[in-house]
């Protein structure tokens, strides 16, 4: 009856206002966010940004100093055993024996788990992570990519509703990381799983995501549906100017003001693409001094720029 919970609750994950400590360093700052049930949601910061340890609350390994987590519609800390029977995760790179085989590991943690499985099962799960052909060969041949695959299939093999996945495709070849990708697609696409997956290798997640955070020392910077933050019929513009505060004083009082991107140095703004050459035209006649308009629209251009000016 618990794993029917994420569909009964359109959020599967509630993140209100948590964050984490350690002495005077805030690892999370006051973050809140929401994964709706089905999605592959996009977590995105740079290293250090805090997507480890906001991860490490989820799965109830470490405790938030303040701030609440709810996993499909209850509390973490009041139900963590249901909750977790429910989840599958890998926290950077999975822990395998190098003398065992991908079936003896799935084995294992399906015991470990207390979960009965049967041969049919082990090779559906090893025919969906692609080492079916590989089910009885030892860890120690296998590439980082398989390996990190066979991860993957142990933490599907109790069947979890969520997925969470930290920098799972970290150190692969561009094989290996388009194994991932396309694992990642077919786990909600086709099974309907809920997939939560941190990285830092922003193009990969551009593909795969249906909502996107992006986090930078700890605190939330921007979050939306992917074709929306990257809709080719807006564009972020950085105004590069001599003068940037009275570039900012011109737009504010403008009709371009709405488009403001508040930035702690530069001048950005998410404007229709459409309405650029009016944005230049508006500013000559200011008499801002405009050395040039650059426009973004790809993932890496933007978190860059949100991360490098936060």
């Amino acid at each position: 009856m618990f794993g029917l919970f994420c569909y009964y609750f359109m959020s599967v994950i509630k993140i209100q206002n948590i964050s984490k400590h350690f002495g005077s360093l805030k690892a999370v700052d006051d973050l809140s966010f929401e994964v709706q049930a089905g999605q592959v949601f996009g977590f995105l910061g740079q290293n250090g940004s805090g997507k480890s340890t906001t991860i490490r609350m989820l799965l109830s390994l470490i405790h938030p100093t303040s701030g609440q987590i709810e996993i499909f519609g209850k509390r973490i800390e009041k139900d963590r055993e249901a909750i977790l029977e429910q989840v599958g995760a890998i926290i950077e790179r999975p822990d395998l024996y190098p003398y065992l085989s991908a079936r003896e590991h799935l084995e294992l943690f399906a015991k470990v788990r207390k979960q009965k499985i049967c041969e049919a099962d082990i090779n559906a799960t090893l025919e969906k992570v692609g080492l079916a052909h590989r089910a009885k060969d030892k860890v120690q041949t296998f590439s980082l990519g398989m390996k990190q695959r066979l991860g993957i299939g142990i933490a599907l093999v109790h069947n979890p509703s969520l997925i969470i996945l930290d920098e799972p495709t970290n150190g692969l070849d561009p094989q290996g990381i388009a194994d991932i990708r396309q694992l990642i697609q077919y786990l909600a696409k086709e099974e309907g799983k809920t997939v939560l997956v941190s990285s830092h290798l922003l193009s990969e997640i551009e593909q795969v995501a249906h909502q996107i955070l992006i986090i930078h020392q700890g605190k939330k910077m921007v979050e939306g549906v992917t074709k929306e933050l990257l809709d080719p019929e807006k564009r972020i513009v950085q105004i590069k100017t001599t003068d940037d505060a009275n570039a900012l004083k011109v737009i504010a009082a403008s009709s371009f003001s709405n488009y403001l991107l508040p930035r702690s140095e530069g001048v950005y703004l998410k404007i229709p693409t459409r309405e650029i050459p009016l944005l230049n035209e508006s500013l000559v006649k200011a008499e801002v001094a405009l050395l040039g308009i650059e426009t973004k629209n790809s993932l890496e251009d933007y978190f860059l720029q949100i991360t490098s000016n936060a």
